[in-house]
């Protein structure tokens, strides 16, 4: 039997009507949280570039994803075969430079191609494409929902005059390095602390205005022919 067949039996186990309590108490809901926790540890090994700690932090992502798939496998929606085998079959699907005879030779060509990839799935699944920006978790970390924002804006050259100080970014970009990033970021979070500000939550809400703004600025200037 394989370790991954092992940790899966260890999982149902613990389901068990003779199982953890704690265990059997949970839910999807309920496990959110541990997920969150388990990948802001995992990330932490990461950059510090801790490998025996990365291997039992990716234990630890894994064993979520595990007790999600057993989750649902007992409320007959899905199992873990069933998970493996989609983001399998979506790999291959994606990659038809490498598993087909179409070749490419840059990194860029290969986004380009996944993105039409993906536009052609949603198509398929009958899923609109009328939005000007792709969907993005709510949950995402601020600076990482601002950043994903901005680089809808750079892909799809969307006007954001009036909106967004263009000059402002290109000048701030000029010399920055990731250390200066790093103390530029810090000395705004000290500063918001100081003034009992709330960084995060004022960042989500510029990058959703910007977002929402643009948004409906395209859709004025595009309106759905008749």
């Amino acid at each position: 039997m394989s370790a991954i067949d092992d940790l899966r039996q260890t999982v149902a186990r613990l389901r068990a009507p003779d199982g953890c309590p704690w265990d059997r108490e949970q839910t999807h809901q309920t496990l959110a949280r541990c997920l969150i926790d388990e990948c802001s540890e995992l990330i932490e090994t990461i950059d510090r570039l801790d490998l025996p700690h990365m291997r039992e932090e990716l234990g630890d992502v894994l064993v979520q994803v595990i007790f999600h798939a057993q989750l649902a496998a007992e409320q007959g929606d899905f199992d873990f075969d069933d998970v493996a085998r989609e983001i399998n079959e979506k790999l291959v699907r994606r990659h038809p430079h490498v598993f087909g005879n179409h070749r490419l030779n840059s990194s860029a060509e290969v986004l380009v191609q996944w993105d039409a990839i993906k536009r052609t799935e949603r198509q398929v699944a009958g899923r609109s494409e009328a939005a000007v920006f792709k969907p993005l978790p709510p949950q995402l970390p601020a600076l990482m929902y601002a950043e994903a924002v901005w680089k809808q804006i750079e892909k799809k050259r969307l006007d954001v005059a009036g909106l967004v100080d263009g000059e402002n970014i290109r000048r701030l970009g000029a010399d920055l390095s990731a250390e200066a990033l790093g103390r530029r970021l810090f000395e705004l979070a000290a500063a918001a602390q100081a003034k009992g500000l709330d960084p995060e939550g004022a960042l989500r809400q510029e990058a959703s205005r910007v977002a929402r703004e643009v948004e409906t600025a395209w859709h004025a200037a595009n309106p759905p022919s008749s």
